[in-house]
């Protein structure tokens, strides 16, 4: 067995000054450790956005009333507060879990040899809107489930997930220029798509905001329209982005394109049919919980599939895949 080194007087005090740097000194993670990093940050995202809409799909926005105490007493639930208090406390909870899953992220791409400083960089800004969005919750419960407040909540979830979903690709890229696999006028056709992909998922928060669905039993302020109307004009956006995901899929055939962006938009087209369905159904239904619920876990899924679609127009590959000689062939062995 191998002896553990001691730990001297300077190592703790570096440690402390930047522990990043510190741990990045004795350790090297493998790349595939990287990518499972940053996918444990994405996938706890989405987590965050299924239990959030659990909290309000339950009636437990207020089970905490107050924050960032749960009670004016207690910084944690109490038994008299219930099963909504439980579930609110219970997701303020899972922000640490996602603090902790970042932090994982960030560790890792600061100790991946060479080091990547755009990955870092990504992992921090990943650091800063879950603070940022942490805050923003805090302000949601202190005003009372504002529908506006809660709205910006999902949004900067949204973005949150945008961030985590580009260091997961770029955890499986290089750093060399980005090469484009498609014309322009395909890239500009899937630039159409994302936009009409976040208009759709900004009009359903306006939906949930005006919707039956307030996150509490109490009187909670609504937005003032008919959430029916709203609903339509839902519908409608979702139309226009399964007809470009079509059309896209369509033109990358006729193009001969590679398969990485017709697999994504092909991938895209089936979550879109799926989240359809299960949109239509909890219309007619009259919105029961559940299938709100999983229309929400859908609305990430089509938000991360659109911008894979984004990112497969492009390559990255590593700086020295070109470069000749011993190096570049052992790579490729290895690969």
């Amino acid at each position: 067995m191998r002896g553990v080194p001691n730990v001297t007087r300077a190592d703790a005090v570096a440690a402390v000054r930047n522990p990043l740097a510190f741990i990045a000194a004795r350790w090297t993670p493998e790349p595939r450790t990287v990518q499972r990093a940053a996918f444990a940050a994405l996938a706890m995202s989405v987590v965050l956005v299924v239990t959030g809409g659990a909290v309000r799909l339950t009636g437990s926005g207020l089970g905490c009333p107050t924050w960032p105490e749960c009670t004016n007493d207690s910084l944690t639930t109490t038994s008299a507060m219930g099963l909504h208090g439980a579930i609110e406390f219970g997701n303020r909870m899972l922000t640490y879990v996602l603090c902790a899953a970042v932090g994982w992220a960030i560790i890792a791409a600061r100790s991946e040899k060479p080091r990547r400083r755009s990955l870092t960089r990504l992992g921090w800004a990943q650091f800063w809107i879950v603070m940022s969005n942490a805050i923003l919750g805090g302000i949601v419960v202190l005003v009372g489930l504002n529908p506006y407040t809660v709205a910006a909540h999902f949004l900067l979830t949204t973005a949150l997930i945008t961030v985590a979903a580009v260091m997961w690709q770029r955890t499986r890229e290089g750093d060399a220029a980005p090469r484009p696999l498609v014309g322009k006028a395909v890239q500009q056709l899937v630039w159409f798509l994302v936009v009409a992909s976040a208009l759709l998922i900004t009009v359903g928060t306006v939906v949930t905001g005006a919707g039956p669905h307030a996150g509490d039993s109490s009187d909670v302020k609504r937005i003032p329209i008919d959430w029916e109307t709203v609903s339509k004009l839902h519908a409608v956006f979702a139309w226009i982005v399964v007809t470009l995901t079509f059309a896209l899929w369509f033109v990358l055939k006729a193009v001969d394109a590679p398969t990485g962006p017709l697999h994504r938009t092909r991938d895209l087209f089936v979550v879109l049919l799926a989240q359809g369905v299960v949109g239509y159904v909890q219309y007619f239904t009259h919105l029961p919980e559940t299938l709100v619920g999983v229309h929400m876990f859908g609305s990430c899924l089509v938000w991360i599939g659109t911008l894979r679609v984004l990112l497969s127009l492009r390559e990255r590959p590593s700086l020295t895949a070109d470069l000749p000689g011993p190096s570049a062939e052992s790579a490729l062995t290895t690969a």
